[in-house]
């Protein structure tokens, strides 16, 4: 799936004769609180509702502002992981995609990505968690998935991550199970250090749950 097949209808976007009153009206009909700023398909940039609100004189039009140049973008053939990365290292809202002429072709939301990300990654089907702490030299994706399926346990969604501050790795298993005992005693025996388990949780925490596991896969 490329990123170009995500573009929404519903973002609108800004023309450099739109007054800060107008960008921001239609930032709250949107709710949104960025919007693209585009003339004649040219990606000007991203224009940030804080902004706004802090200019002296909105009643002037967009292209008599000093705002600085922000032109955060995604090319159309990058692949949904790739925007979603953006979307969290800058911490916006609206992701504009340009096409290969780096000529605006739409935007995708974060919360958009979020959902397509985690219907296409195992985060999003029923199961518990495992988060396991262990040497660089121990770590083995293989090893680890064996001692899974030897607990009739199938592995979901992984991620990996170094945690600099113990120089020790933390590998994170979305499983297809929510009792873990029988898998966290078997990694035990492995001499695996278990840091953290959860179980098959609900509502706003497993949401919330499933959010920081998709930051910390795509940050790896």
């Amino acid at each position: 799936m490329l990123i170009r097949e995500l573009i929404s209808e519903n973002i609108p976007t800004l023309s450099p004769t739109d007054t800060g009153d107008n960008a921001l009206r239609l930032m709250e009909e949107a709710q949104l609180t960025e919007l693209p700023l585009v003339q004649d398909q040219e990606y000007l940039g991203l224009i940030k509702e804080a902004v706004l609100l802090d200019w002296d004189t909105p009643e002037r039009a967009l292209s008599q502002s000093d705002f600085l140049p922000y032109k955060p973008a995604i090319p159309g053939f990058g692949h949904p992981l790739d925007a979603l990365r953006l979307a969290n290292s800058q911490q916006i809202f609206v992701v504009p995609v340009l096409d290969k002429e780096q000529k605006y072709i739409g935007a995708i939301t974060r919360n958009d990505l979020i959902r397509f990300v985690a219907e296409n990654t195992g985060i999003d089907t029923p199961g518990g968690i495992i988060i396991l702490e262990l040497q660089p030299r121990q770590y083995s994706l293989s090893e680890i998935a064996r001692i899974c399926e030897n607990e009739d346990v199938l592995i979901t969604f992984s991620s990996m991550k170094n945690n600099l501050e113990t120089a020790k790795i933390e590998v994170t298993l979305k499983t297809n199970k929510s009792n873990l005992e029988a898998l966290v005693s078997s990694f035990e025996r492995h001499e695996y250090i278990v840091k953290d388990v959860f179980g098959a949780a609900s509502g706003e925490e497993d949401l919330q749950e499933r959010y920081r596991l998709l930051m910390n896969y795509i940050n790896m």
